[in-house]
């Protein structure tokens, strides 16, 4: 989703800049106006700036080590102890900020200390550092702020940004091992092709004897890698970088996260992840005192798949309209029935927070269960793949030997 630098005027006069992501210009306008800003600049932020902290409002920070999910979590953790404990907020900021090791997390602190002290609110600090503080932490922060339950807030985001982390990493560990395997296995077939096969080719060819349909087939494979390597290296760059940036643009995004959902394996892992983000954050965020729309707003722009915020948006526009969650969910056959009956259990109960979590936990088993098993299933696989392909190879090389052996026999 893309990122936007802002500049706008609050209803004091005071001017306020930061960096938020919404689905197109209109979006983000929409977004600023709800929160009763006067606009005066928008600007899309250039790719090359998503993914550096270097060009935010906090400096250089890229060279210094990126601020990464469990520095949030310790952060939010930390400040809710501290909070919660009697001390004030500018002065727990002042602590965080002398016992933050990694320097790029403590140029982020220190200029939220600074915002604070000059009397603007904490939320309004967070909001300048988008990049870092997403969208569901500054609102959740600013609903603290409101509620008087900051500390609660505090330790409730951080138990979400924990769950969240540990997440990712177990989706990490399931995709690593096959990656890494496959590109291992790439590379020493190319340099087989490429460099060993002719060896055995002058060999064979110097002999001047008929060689076998697979050797035959294997050596004109290798021929064509080795004349054309560099065409070939360079067409597949290209179409990597072709389809990458196909993949981030609004049509790509939509085709792209509606293929993955379809993947024989990993697509039911896919969908598990992020039924369990929905309705994790959108638990959370109504627990917090968020209103219900600001909440279905966020958990669309945080959802991490297309479909899925459609659908969420979708949701949102009925929820305009008086309707409940429930029934635009079950027009869906994006979501599991067992999710759209217990959201209207929830709903018709009054403790859709309860159910929102129960859902999350439930499926962040499920994912514990898919990933394990994924893990056992991916292994052998990867290993027969393997023989398959160097036991071919070797077998095609040594077949003229043993028809060679053969004739001189």
């Amino acid at each position: 989703m893309p990122q936007y630098e802002y500049l706008v005027k609050d209803a004091q006069g005071h001017d306020q800049a930061g960096v938020e992501e919404a689905r197109d210009t209109n979006a983000m306008v929409e977004i600023l106006r709800r929160q009763g800003y006067l606009i005066i600049r928008i600007n899309e932020v250039s790719k090359r700036n998503i993914f550096s902290l270097g060009r935010g409002p906090a400096g250089p920070l890229a060279r210094r080590g990126a601020v990464k999910i469990d520095d949030l979590v310790i952060f939010s953790r930390q400040l809710s102890t501290l909070v919660g404990a009697g001390i004030p907020l500018l002065e727990a900021l002042e602590i965080l900020v002398d016992q933050t090791e990694k320097a790029s997390f403590k140029a982020i602190i220190r200029p939220l200390h600074d915002d604070v002290q000059a009397g603007k609110s904490f939320s309004e600090a967070l909001q300048k550092h988008t990049k870092v503080f997403s969208f569901l932490f500054v609102h959740m922060v600013r609903a603290g702020e409101t509620s008087g339950h900051l500390e609660e807030i505090l330790d409730r985001l951080s138990n979400y940004l924990e769950k969240t982390s540990a997440l990712q990493k177990k989706i990490r560990s399931a995709l690593t091992y096959p990656a890494v395997v496959s590109i291992m296995a790439l590379i020493i077939t190319t340099g087989m092709l490429t460099f060993v096969i002719p060896k055995f080719a002058e060999i064979f060819f110097s002999i001047n004897a008929p060689l076998p349909t697979p050797t035959r087939i294997l050596i004109g494979v290798s021929n064509f890698l080795k004349v054309n390597f560099l065409f070939v290296f360079g067409g597949l760059t290209v179409l990597f970088f072709v389809f990458q940036r196909w993949r981030v643009t609004k049509s790509g995004r939509l085709i792209w996260d509606s293929v993955k959902l379809k993947f024989p394996v990993f697509g039911p892992l896919f969908l598990k992840v992020a039924v369990s983000k929905f309705c994790r954050t959108l638990a959370t965020l109504i627990k917090s005192g968020v209103p219900i729309l600001s909440s279905l707003e966020i958990v669309a722009y945080t959802a991490g798949n297309s479909q899925l915020e459609h659908l969420i948006l979708g949701i949102r526009s009925s929820v305009t309209k008086g309707e409940g969650l429930s029934g635009p969910l079950s027009q869906s056959p994006l979501l599991p029935p067992m999710v759209v009956r217990m959201i209207a259990v929830g709903e018709e109960t009054g403790e859709l927070e309860k159910m929102l979590t129960k859902i999350a936990d439930f499926y962040d088993t499920q994912v514990d269960s898919t990933v394990s098993a994924l893990t056992s299933l991916i292994e052998p696989i990867v290993i027969a793949f393997l023989g398959i392909v160097i036991g071919g190879i070797v077998i095609s090389m040594f077949l003229p030997i043993l028809t060679l052996t053969q004739v001189i026999t």
